[in-house]
């Protein structure tokens, strides 16, 4: 497993009855993780006094309930800065976790010796984009909600890379790559986020277990001759990291060698010592 031990501003404190206890800087937050199946004592106060707790409902969906928190915070990542806030289904606009990979395709980037172009699909809020142009690449940035692409600016700002070599696009992320292959477009690393579930903007629907092995075909083109690395996640329980690792490796391995390899990313829990698992991720590099 890879786990995101890093953090300062963000922990994991405890988890149970499918709930997760977390501490976003100065707040708590209790909100709802369908892989905590246990229950177990909660015996940290923090339990029984949060800042805000998100209710899930039966029906789907569900609410937050706020005590003390204000509408809008800010954690960092070394050198980076987030911009935080409560919104619908549960998030806050980051996903902690993923801060194993940014590590890891830091070192990537910074010991590669040369420029690198960064392709970032489904970008959300930026930590990935932020992170690789932390470590000098030039980044192309794309989400098809511009209210995302806009907190993402508003991130880099805050992380004084507002004048990094970015691009920010507002698109619909298979069409993108599509017209990048059309026009000849390449890049040496490509990051993609899919989501599980999700509706085009003309109501074409997205399963990811119908849909990703075609995007990784498709991004695959967009590579340079000597690419360095290739990241795909996951948040579909359905999808073992093996079924990442056989896609990369069918995908890469004969035009470029290298090795794929793929795990459940996870975050340690202050309270038992134990990692929570939070989805899954596949690397190719070389």
């Amino acid at each position: 497993m890879w786990i995101a031990d890093n953090w300062k501003d963000y922990q994991v404190i405890d988890c149970s009855k499918g709930e997760k206890l977390e501490r976003w800087g100065d707040f708590l937050l209790i909100r709802p993780d369908p892989q905590v199946i246990w229950d177990t004592p909660r015996t940290h106060q923090g339990w029984q006094n949060p800042n805000a707790h998100y209710h899930r409902s039966a029906k789907g969906g569900g609410e937050w309930e706020f005590f003390d928190l204000p509408e809008q915070w800010t954690i960092h990542y070394h050198e980076l800065t987030f911009h935080l806030k409560p919104f619908h289904f549960k998030h806050t606009g980051l996903f902690p976790e993923q801060a194993a990979n940014w590590d890891w395709f830091s070192r990537k980037l910074l010991c590669a010796g040369r420029p690198a172009k960064v392709l970032n699909l489904f970008a959300y809020t930026g930590g990935a984009t932020l992170a690789a142009a932390r470590a000098g690449a030039s980044v192309t940035h794309v989400d098809a909600s511009k209210g995302m692409v806009g907190w993402a600016k508003e991130n880099a700002a805050a992380s004084g890379l507002e004048k990094a070599p970015v691009r920010w696009l507002v698109d619909d992320c298979v069409k993108f790559a599509e017209r990048e292959i059309r026009r000849g477009s390449h890049y040496d690393a490509i990051i993609m986020d899919p989501p599980s579930y999700g509706r085009g903007p003309k109501g074409e629907i997205w399963k990811i277990e119908n849909s990703v092995h075609t995007l990784i075909q498709l991004c695959a083109k967009l590579l340079s001759p000597d690419p360095l690395f290739f990241l795909i996640n996951s948040y579909t329980t359905g999808l073992a990291p093996s079924v990442l690792t056989y896609m990369l490796a069918t995908e890469l391995y004969p035009r470029y060698g290298g090795q794929a390899h793929a795990e459940e990313i996870g975050l340690p829990v202050q309270e038992t010592g134990l990692i929570l698992p939070c989805g899954a991720s596949g690397r190719w590099e070389r």
